[in-house]
């Protein structure tokens, strides 16, 4: 027999942006073929996706799980407990949904969910931002549908005949920033004939990054230089204070942009750590870019990713512990050597991939059609005939897992 219309998709990804973004890039696209699609997320409790999944339409249900902290001991007493609370969580939600598919982006929740998907044996799709994959995705890799990767030589971390090269997934808004440039000029109400600086650390902020800037911005005020700076939530109060005594007019700070596309359209040159979400977006903007990795992070699969543009002589790369020192100054040179921007934003294009969204929802709609999918679910994941005419505009309660309604 086979599913009918509409279908229901779990999503699983948070924790930052560059989990959040790529899974709802592809909850996006899926709509836009599937309108009548229920599509539902899993995050953790307390992490960024808790508003912004809402803010972007959809809804979701947060796990009580985190990851563990390198650093302070004591507070991975409670990880294996969370750990265990949230894999049967994510049992009960999968089995209530049931969804015809179900997508993993990474990050704390990612690994519970996908872990119960594939136990109840439910189609799965993997989708893999780093050069380096992390550990959740590579100890459930062998158990998916399909693993979407972005980088070649992926073959080391997950089985080979499930991999698909795809890119990773940008938003919508990103594929035509080519046309946005006199509106994003106006919306920052900058000068066309001035250069702009782009600075973003992350969807969280980076502290080595805004003291780079905080003690270049002299140096930046001189060289008429426009800034678009993204301090994160955290860092926010304390550069905006910093920048009490200068003039603000050439620049914008914010904790976080909102329109990124607006941003990346007038930006000249492009100051970032070199997470999978940041060089995929800067791949697209085909802007000259200087990258940061962060230190504080798995298996330095930052480096790994902004090597990978740095040996195609697509990027520059700054350590962070040089940050403090050489940053602004190689950021100035760049942005007024017109001919090394023009090479390196021509060896980044090539790097693109603008089709990366819709390629991991291809693999899904073929998992749609293939024999798992052309089939009833299975008797693990099936509920009552009642609970399969829930409304569509209803949502799960985070405490008892029953539908309520959505408020309008």
């Amino acid at each position: 027999m086979s599913i009918q219309q509409p279908y229901r998709l779990i999503i699983s990804g948070g924790g930052t942006g560059g989990h959040i973004f790529p899974a709802v890039a592809i909850a996006n696209e899926f709509r836009d073929r599937h309108p009548d699609a229920r599509i539902l997320f899993v995050g953790a409790k307390g992490k960024m996706e808790m508003t912004r999944i809402p803010e972007a339409g959809y809804e979701i249900i947060g796990l009580w799980i985190s990851g563990l902290q390198r650093n302070v001991i004591w507070s991975n007493l409670l990880f294996p407990v969370k750990l265990v609370v949230s894999y049967l969580r994510a049992i009960r939600i999968v089995k209530q949904y049931k969804p015809h598919a179900v997508i993993g982006t990474g990050g704390y929740a990612s690994g519970p969910i996908m872990l119960a998907a594939t136990w109840l044996g439910i189609p799965s799709v993997i989708q893999e931002q780093n050069s380096f994959a992390g550990l959740a995705n590579k100890q459930v890799s062998s158990r998916v549908s399909k693993v979407c990767v972005a980088y070649e030589g992926m073959e080391k971390y997950f089985p080979k005949d499930k991999i698909v090269l795809t890119g990773n997934p940008v938003r919508k808004d990103m594929l035509t920033i080519d046309s946005k440039r006199a509106r994003a000029l106006s919306h920052f109400g900058f000068d066309a004939n001035s250069r702009t600086l782009l600075v973003v650390g992350g969807s969280l902020g980076a502290r080595t990054i805004n003291e780079s800037v905080i003690g270049g911005i002299e140096k930046l005020i001189d060289a008429q230089v426009q800034i678009i700076w993204q301090t994160g939530k955290g860092y926010y109060n304390l550069y905006r204070e910093r920048l009490g005594k200068y003039d603000l007019r050439r620049i914008r700070i914010q904790d976080f942009v909102h329109e990124m596309d607006l941003a990346y359209a007038v930006a000249d040159v492009i100051i970032s750590r070199s997470g999978a979400l940041a060089v995929s977006e800067i791949c697209i903007a085909k802007k000259p870019v200087i990258l940061v990795p962060s230190p504080n992070v798995a298996e330095d699969h930052q480096t790994k990713n902004a090597m990978a543009l740095v040996n195609k002589g697509a990027a520059l790369l700054v350590r962070d512990k040089d940050a403090h020192v050489g940053l602004v100054d190689e950021a100035l040179k760049l942005l007024f050597d017109a001919q090394r921007a023009k090479r390196l934003s021509e060896n980044i294009a090539r790097l693109a991939r603008p089709e990366a969204t819709m390629a991991i929802v291809d693999e899904i709609d073929k998992l749609l059609v293939e024999g798992s999918l052309n089939a009833d679910l299975p008797n693990k994941a099936k509920t009552t005939n009642a609970q399969d005419k829930t409304s569509h505009n209803q949502k799960m309660d985070a405490s008892g897992l029953q539908p309520i309604m959505v408020r309008s």
